[in-house]
């Protein structure tokens, strides 16, 4: 008997991974970095090639793919806006993945969303809110175990959630984003203000640990920001529980639990604060959920 195989595609600025399972577990995993920057055919041609050789080495068709994107896709299926690689702007991804993948059931998600969908099966947790921090804020939401607000209505953008109006200037365009206070360089110019001097990741993880108060007021502030747009999700959707990762977070003392700390004075009289918990799953997040959105599209279920 051949068992189905589900492939996850995490797609990146920088490089790309596949993993493929079946319902006896995982069965091939790669990741390889994009080539020269040429364009979006180019880029397509070289996931093309990693797709055959994965065919070849499986020896059987691909029952379905989840895709995991970290550019905005609109309604219409197409990119509409990918810092990492503006060359991809107007492509049509859903066009363009399913000539790549015709045999395959496909469906592609952020990869905030994708991140969220793995991190709540992590953590046996149907009602959940992850948030990753570092180079930006992402993140997603899973409620009853479905994502929301679920494939083809959007992602769950809690980066771009306002925080502070008037505040900082977002890549975006707006400003007091979440991500423009919150994120990993947002803390380190921030840091490096209250110092007078640059601060390197390493030297403000150093000056946590010894509560040095321009790093604690940087990283203070970070969490204070993270804090009130939990409490927003939470007034509006009551998930059950929070997680946090990402690399920047993951590499700070305490990181979580000063989150912990702001969330239980935003609370509410009668309204306990949110469970926050550090994620399990890292840089693996995304490329777990593309692979459950795979088994969720081959099932008939909604992911």
């Amino acid at each position: 008997m051949v068992l189905p195989h589900y492939l996850g595609i995490d797609v990146g600025g920088t490089k790309v991974a596949l993993r493929v399972e079946t319902d006896a577990g995982c069965v091939d995993e790669i990741a390889f970095r994009w080539g020269p920057r040429l364009g979006a055919a180019q880029d397509l041609a070289q996931l093309g090639d990693q797709i055959a050789q994965l065919r070849a080495r499986l020896g059987g068709p691909l029952r379905s793919v989840g895709v995991a994107m970290p550019g905005t896709v609109g309604a219409d299926g197409r990119i509409t806006a990918w810092p990492s690689r503006p060359e991809w702007t107007g492509l049509d991804l859903d066009a363009s993945l399913r000539a790549l993948l015709p045999e395959a059931a496909l469906a592609w998600a952020d990869d905030g969303d994708l991140g969220a969908l793995a991190e709540a099966d992590a953590s046996n947790c149907a009602d959940v809110l992850y948030l990753g921090v570092g180079t930006g804020v992402g993140g997603g939401l899973v409620l009853r175990g479905a994502l929301c607000p679920g494939l083809g209505r959007g992602s769950f953008e809690i980066g771009h959630l306002i925080v502070e109006p008037g505040g900082a200037q977002c890549v975006c365009g707006r400003r007091g984003c979440l991500q423009a206070i919150a994120s990993g360089p947002a803390t380190l110019r921030r840091a490096q203000q209250l110092r007078g001097a640059a601060v390197p990741f390493d030297e403000l993880r150093h000056a946590l640990s010894d509560k040095q108060s321009w790093a604690v007021t940087a990283v203070g502030q970070t969490c204070s920001a993270l804090a009130a747009a939990v409490t927003g999700v939470q007034e509006l959707v009551h998930p059950q529980l929070a997680l946090i990762g990402g690399g920047f977070a993951a590499g700070l003392p305490g990181f979580v639990g000063k989150v912990s700390g702001h969330l239980a004075e935003l609370a509410r009289p009668g309204h306990p604060p949110l469970p926050v918990r550090p994620a399990t799953l890292g840089g693996l997040s995304s490329l777990r959920g593309a692979v459950a959105l795979a088994r969720s599209i081959a099932s008939g279920k909604p992911a």
